[in-house]
């Protein structure tokens, strides 16, 4: 099987402002100045916790646990010299569900965040990278 290729357009808008997405789909808006949309960084962020939830909701899927809601805080820390990338990431996971457990709901994150989250393993390994997990 051939390797993937993911493309995306940017556009800018004016300002710091950029429309894009895939060239063959859906479309967001970046605002590095943080004020109509989510900055680089932010998107960044966002997509690393994205990443790690549908990970988790497959893998919990699986686990045969009904899973009802799932809701995900993460908080990055960022070098204060350039170039002024995360050096820690922090995920709070808050999950509802029927068969909900902490041994379960941690496995399932440890799985994504160590073995099939392409996001956060596209970024830089030095990465400090936690989590904590709230049950409902």
């Amino acid at each position: 099987m051939p390797p993937e290729t993911k493309a995306v357009e940017l556009v800018w808008q004016g300002g710091l402002r950029f429309h894009g997405g895939a060239t063959d789909g859906p479309a967001l808006l970046i605002d590095a100045d943080n004020v109509v949309a989510p900055g680089p960084m932010h998107a960044l962020l966002l997509a690393a916790a994205a990443c790690s939830a549908s990970d988790v909701v497959i893998i919990l899927q699986k686990m045969r646990v009904a899973l009802a809601a799932l809701r995900m805080e993460a908080a990055g820390v960022r070098r204060e010299e350039e170039p002024r990338r995360y050096v820690a990431m922090h995920f709070v996971y808050h999950i509802t569900g029927t068969g909900v457990d902490e041994t379960k709901v941690r496995r399932a994150i440890d799985l994504s965040l160590a073995k099939y989250c392409s996001v956060m393993h596209s970024l830089a390994p030095d990465i400090a990278v936690s989590y904590d997990v709230r049950l409902a």
